[in-house]
């Protein structure tokens, strides 16, 4: 995924289907460097990681 794409479902009000490592995730912010992303699982568990935006899948 690229950061034009992070932002367009940022700003989305559709919840759009994303995966990270084969898991669904929500997308939190893109960072400043314009590569990585704040991520937390789908879910109960709220735990933000830092993940390289081009890992990121579309479902």
């Amino acid at each position: 995924m690229d950061a034009k794409r992070v932002k367009q479902i940022l700003s989305s009000p559709a919840e759009i289907p994303v995966t990270y490592n084969g898991a669904a995730v929500w997308i939190d912010q893109l960072n400043e460097d314009g590569r990585t992303a704040t991520v937390h699982l789908r879910g109960p568990l709220e735990e933000r990681t830092i993940v390289e935006i081009d890992e990121l899948t579309e479902e």
